[in-house]
This record gives C-alpha cells, structure tokens and sequence, in this order.
C-alpha cells in the first residue's frame, strides 16, 4: 500500500510539473497577445483622429482647395474601401476647421467617369459622385448622429438620427442657413469620363445642430466621432471609399461605431 501510495504521489507530481511546463508559457502567451492587440488597438484609434483647429478670422465658403486658410490645415484622405476593391479608386481628400458658430468642411476629389444627376435638396446625391461627413454632436456615438452628403455639383441631403431610432431630415429653413460652394462648372448629368479635380466645400452653423440633439460646444479637450467617405452608387466605376476602416460585409456607411475621432484644437 505504501508503495502504491508512494508511486501516486510521483506521478502527481511529474503530472503538476508537466503542466507548468505547457500551461504557464501558453498564459505568458495569451497575456503578450492581448498586450499585442491592446497596443494595435491603440494605434488605430490614434491613426484615425483628427485635429480640427480653431478659426481666428471670419471664412467665405468658395471651393477652392488652395486658398491661405486650408493650405495652413492638414489633409485627411480616404484610403479604404468598401466592398471589392474597386477599379477606380479616385484620390479624395478633407479638412476640417471650426469657429464658434460653424463647421467648416472642404473635399478635394481627383476623379474620373463623374456624374450628378440629383437637383433637389434631400435627393439621391449618393448615387451621383457624392462626398459624405457624418459626425456626431459629442464623444458618445449612442446620442446619435448627423450625416451630410453632396454631390460633385454641391446638391446635398442633411439628416439626423437619434439614439431612440427616430431619423429625418433637417429642415429646408435650417439648410437655407447652411453655405456651400463647388467647383465643378460642366454639365455631368451624362456622365463625364476624363480626369477632373473638383472642390467641395460648406460649413454648418452649430446652432442648426443643436435644434436636432444636444451637442457639446466645440473648443479644447472637446471631441466628437466622424467619418468621411466618397461614393458613387450609380456611376459605371462605382466605389465605396472611407477615412477610418469599416469592418462591415458590404458597404454601409450607417455605422457610428466605427467612426473616426474629431479632437478640437
């Protein structure tokens, strides 16, 4: 009995020491992986935020992508893809300023086989070759959030949703307040096939927000969540183009969570 005693007491303990030797490196392991993918998640959080820096002087809204206060912004440009990667892939460019009374938003598209056959305000722009911000008014995507969405010949749709589901569109008095200009002086209703940069730009009064959902008044250590991307649903190149990367199957742009961070200055 000793002796059987003494033999189950050896091999407990060679069975302990096996397990040592393979479970405690294998924790080490999982622990230097989450440590791994904590640290990329970080990166990508730092890659994909942007600092809007504060206006000192009053800005007319022109379209022109070189004028003294954009040259003195940083771009941000849109290098991921929805969807299959698509053949045409134009480069496509935003920045972003601000004052105490608007946003201002300026996008630089070199493009090819352009079309915009959408007129009305609220219409189908996205099927035209169209530039989209979409934005929250604070840090926290479950408040809700706005999507602004123009064509090449400056016709845009404006909404908002809310975090209870409801959604709709912002009012024609409100967007008679809204400024924008574009570029683009050729006709496009049929599509346009050569290379061609054009310029959009707008700013959106703060207070037109804050008719919609509460909104934090923008200044420093206030940050907001944010995407841009360019599409153009019903073009014969059709694309699906973002600032920060959307882990979706197909391309949807109506998803807060994987929006960007806007940091003001």
């Amino acid at each position: 009995m000793r002796k059987s005693k003494k033999y189950g007491m050896d091999f407990n303990g060679r069975f302990a020491g096996i397990l040592c030797l393979v479970v405690i490196p294998l924790m080490c392991l999982q622990c230097k992986t989450m440590s791994d993918n904590k640290a990329v998640m970080k990166n990508e959080e730092k890659q994909y935020a942007y600092l809007v820096k504060k206006l000192s002087e009053s800005h007319d809204i022109h379209a022109v992508w070189d004028k003294e206060i954009w040259n003195r912004t940083e771009p941000l440009t849109l290098d991921h893809f929805m969807g299959d990667k698509p053949s045409h892939f134009p480069e496509t460019k935003a920045k972003v300023r601000y004052d105490k009374e608007y946003i201002y938003v300026i996008f630089s598209v070199m493009d090819r086989y352009i079309k915009a056959v959408a007129k009305e305000t609220h219409g189908r722009v996205w099927e035209d070759s169209c530039v989209e911000f979409f934005f929250t008014p604070g840090p926290d995507v479950k408040r809700g959030y706005f999507n602004f969405e123009a064509n090449c010949k400056g016709v845009y749709l404006f909404q908002y949703h809310l975090d209870n589901g409801a959604k709709g569109f912002v009012s024609e008095e409100d967007c008679n307040r809204i400024n924008i200009s574009h570029s683009l002086t050729m006709n496009v209703e049929q599509e346009y096939t050569e290379p061609e940069n054009w310029i959009v730009e707008y700013s959106i009064p703060f207070s037109v927000l804050a008719k919609y959902m509460n909104v934090d008044e923008p200044g420093r250590c206030v940050s907001c969540r944010a995407n841009f991307y360019k599409c153009a649903d019903k073009a014969s190149h059709p694309h699906w183009l973002t600032w920060a990367p959307v882990d979706y199957a197909e391309p949807k742009f109506h998803l807060p969570e994987f929006f960007g961070r806007l940091n003001f200055e």
